[in-house]
Formats: structure tokens, C-alpha cells, sequence
């Protein structure tokens, strides 16, 4: 199938299908999707410098090669790439941004993991909610430096090349991780074995967020299958992004929400 056609039916079928809060019977469930909105609203003045480092990528000319070793991007796939269209295209918008920063601070916060550091967006946002240490994964050495570029990340580790070979090592390490966003490369294969290999990590406090789960027909299936695992409590479907809880009263619960 055109990947476009894809897109376009993967979006239509979450439209049809998404809740409000209005629809949501758990108190506990409507408190959370309540306060992620208000989180949002009260920080809409805050973190503004990771926006403005933001705009600098984006009228960012510089030629870089980046070393792709997932599904590649839809909109720039070559080997040398512009900064600002991997800005562009590559990187969570702010409100998705801060969904991930909302999630984060309901976890712990100790140990936070990002798998697919990109430009460094995300991992700013991240590292607002982090206490301790974030350990930021990411195989392209050229996007690293873009990332680490403009103001200083004390609390942010980064980890070099290929994640098959650096999660395991550092999560040897590692009692528990507290939150963890999968976003590196987008395959079935590689975000089935990056979400084994986290939730052996886990606790029932801790929280795990897909990036791109409905991306492509490979996303959307490993997507449904770890929602099955029987660890996963609750999943709520964001579109662009699906979270993971590990601690939920009552039944199994999928819900696909408004954003």
C-alpha cells in the first residue's frame, strides 16, 4: 500500500475511534488526561529556550551524514542530510514533547532512558522531568554533537552506536528505569526487542512511551502485540505516540485519546 494512502487510513482510523475526557469513566484515568492538559496550559512559557534552540536547527543549513540504522525517515532518507530538515521532519513537535515531559513526572524520575536522541529536542524536554540521570541513545556520532550543541544537559548521558549492543550493556548497570521513550527505529524486530529488553527493568511505578506507532504496518504490529504483553496494564493510544503503564486498577484497558 502507498505509504501515503497508509498514513492517511491509519489517521482516519484513529479519528473515528478517539475518546474525550467526557467519554472516560475511571476517575483515575480522567484525572490523568485532565492533568496533562493543565500541564500543558501552566507551561506554556516555560522551557522556551528549547524552542528557541529549536528554530536555530531549523534555519540550520549545515550538511551532515547521519548513520540510519533503523526503518530511515519518510521525508529525508539520504545519508547527508540538512540539520534543518531532520529538524523538521525528525523531531516531536513541543506539545508531544511535553506529553512525553507530563509522563515522565508521574514515574520516579531517577533513571530515564531515550532511545533515538535525533537533534536533542526531545531529550531537553526529558531531562526537565529526569532527577538523576538520562541516558540518551543514539548511533549517528554527527546528530550527538548537534545535540549536545548550544547550552549544557548536567544530568544527560549519551550513548553511542548501536543500540542492539549499548542498551543491554548500560542497563546491566541499571536496578530500574523509571520511564523510557522507544523511538530509535522504528521496525518491528528492533521495538519488540528494545521493549523486552526495558521491561525487564521496570516496576509497577514505571512507565514506557512508542513513538510512531502507527507509522507502518511493522509499528502498528508490534504496537497491538505489546499491548498483549500481560505486564502492560493499561495503554492509551496518543497517535503519535502510545504509553505503557505497569500499575492499573481493574481489567486490561486499551484506550485511544484525543490529543
Amino acid at each position: 500500500m502507498n505509504e501515503k494512502v497508509y498514513s492517511f487510513l491509519a489517521y482516519l482510523s484513529y479519528w473515528l475511534k478517539k475518546e474525550d475526557k467526557y467519554a472516560l469513566q475511571s476517575p483515575l484515568l480522567y484525572n490523568h488526561y485532565k492533568e496533562l492538559f493543565k500541564f500543558i496550559e501552566e507551561r506554556k512559557d516555560t522551557d522556551l529556550e528549547i524552542e528557541e534552540f529549536r528554530n536555530q536547527l531549523l534555519q540550520s543549513q549545515k550538511l551532515i551524514p547521519v548513520l540510519d540504522l533503523g526503518a530511515g525517515s519518510k521525508k529525508v532518507n539520504s545519508p547527508i542530510r540538512e540539520v534543518a530538515k531532520i529538524t523538521k521532519y525528525s523531531t516531536s513537535n513541543r506539545k508531544y514533547a511535553q506529553l512525553l515531559q507530563y509522563f515522565c513526572a508521574q514515574t520516579p524520575g531517577e533513571i530515564v532512558i531515550e532511545l533515538g536522541t535525533c537533534v536533542g529536542i526531545t531529550t531537553r524536554y526529558l531531562s526537565k522531568s529526569t532527577k538523576t540521570q538520562l541516558l540518551t541513545f543514539e548511533a549517528s556520532e554527527e546528530l550527538i554533537q548537534v545535540a549536545k550543541s548550544d547550552f549544557k544537559l548536567p544530568k544527560v548521558k549519551f550513548v553511542k552506536g548501536n543500540i542492539n549492543f549499548t542498551l543491554p550493556e548500560e542497563l546491566r548497570k541499571i536496578e530500574k528505569v523509571d520511564f523510557a521513550f522507544i523511538d530509535a527505529n522504528h521496525t518491528y524486530e528492533g521495538t519488540m526487542k528494545s521493549f523486552k529488553e526495558l521491561i525487564s527493568k521496570t516496576s509497577s511505578e514505571s512507565i514506557i512511551a512508542i513513538g510512531d506507532i502507527h507509522w507502518s504496518k511493522d509499528m502498528e504490529k508490534a504496537w497491538k502485540e505489546i499491548q498483549g504483553f500481560s505486564e502492560v496494564k493499561l495503554s492509551l493510544d496518543f497517535y503519535e505516540v502510545g504509553i505503557l503503564f505497569f500499575q492499573f486498577p481493574g481489567k486490561k484497558t486499551h484506550l485511544i485519546l484525543d490529543f
